[in-house]
């Protein structure tokens, strides 16, 4: 289990990261992701299906098939590297420091067991306290994630609730242990529109009471804006604009970002068609050596395609890779003794 963490330490550190999935052809999912976050803070990932947001938040767990996985670089949760823990270690950190909410909680939930035996189980292992103790807990949980009539649905089994229930005892079964990070896979996807708002504001309300950090991966730019408090743009495996959830909504600086937010129904005349991204994104065979949206950008120019875009400053926090940043970077002059 990782310690407690230190004043002034994120709570997670991406330090270059790279995966590698190996099998009848090797797929590069991941291509040397520099990020951090800071405790209590709620970071949304944003990006198309495909892009890496999934495999980054399984790295955090260690969830991916070791034998056919490759990691490089560096991976930290309050300092430690998680990629040296193993056995009762790396038990105690999954759940205990580090929670998650799957995009589908009737895949992720036990069918054979009930709601309630499920958290209680997950207390006991990592709190050591008695079952009826650990049912005392999973009863607060499902109530503090406003399920109706929780002593009932202590007993119920996931296909005897409805899909936005059978989430909000996701959301209780991640928050049982209080961990430090939540990592939220799209939870919201499955559900209609009204359901979605609940179980977003009911997750900002809980980060805020538990005072714990969040990573929220979505594709929907609507759930990133109401959720976040900073938001990664994430693209072929690399971050390519990071930055204040209003810093990347009302000044976007990478295509990529342009395009995602164009790319939405907000705005949109009825008859005329949505402004799509063209084409799709790279197969990822390879390492990419430049720019993996040039195909794709009606902004590229030679230099995208010569080498991999530095990431360009901007202040407060707001980062972009791209060339069109680099040529409006001025280069400092030397001063003279």
């Amino acid at each position: 289990m990782t310690d407690a963490p230190k004043p002034g330490t994120p709570l997670v550190e991406f330090d270059n990261l790279k995966v590698r999935f190996r099998g009848e052809r090797t797929v590069h999912a991941i291509n040397g992701v520099s990020l951090s976050m800071q405790p209590g803070e709620m970071l949304g990932l944003l990006g198309e299906s495909g892009s890496g947001k999934s495999v980054t938040l399984k790295t955090l767990l260690r969830l991916l098939p070791p034998k056919r996985t490759d990691i490089e670089g560096g991976v930290r949760v309050n300092g430690t590297d998680i990629k040296t823990l193993s056995g009762r270690r790396l038990a105690a950190y999954r759940g205990g420091e580090v929670s998650m909410v799957f995009q589908e909680p009737a895949l992720a939930l036990d069918p054979v067991y009930t709601v309630g035996d499920q958290i209680a189980e997950t207390v006991m292992r990592h709190k050591g306290v008695s079952r009826r103790a650990a049912m005392d807990v999973a009863l607060d949980m499902l109530t503090r994630v406003r399920i109706p009539s929780p002593e009932r649905r202590l007993k119920n089994y996931p296909h005897e609730m409805s899909g936005g229930m059978r989430q909000r005892a996701m959301i209780a079964l991640a928050l049982a242990c209080r961990p430090q990070l939540l990592l939220a896979d799209e939870p919201t996807t499955a559900l209609d529109a009204t359901v979605q708002i609940q179980i977003l504001l009911l997750l900002r309300e809980l980060q805020k009471e538990f005072g714990m950090g969040v990573i929220f991966v979505t594709h929907d730019i609507g759930v990133a804006v109401e959720v976040s408090d900073r938001i990664a743009v994430m693209y072929a495996g690399n971050i390519v604009e990071t930055g204040t959830t209003r810093d990347v909504i009302k000044d976007p600086r990478h295509p990529y970002t342009k395009g995602l937010l164009a790319a939405n129904l907000h705005g949109a005349v009825k008859g005329e068609r949505l402004d799509a991204i063209p084409g799709s994104p790279p197969a990822l065979e390879e390492p990419p050596s430049a720019c993996s949206f040039a195909p794709r950008c009606a902004f590229a120019r030679p230099a995208c395609l010569e080498a991999l875009p530095p990431e360009i400053d901007l202040g407060g926090g707001h980062k972009v890779r791209c060339v069109l940043e680099q040529d409006q970077v001025k280069t400092p002059q030397p001063v003279e003794a």
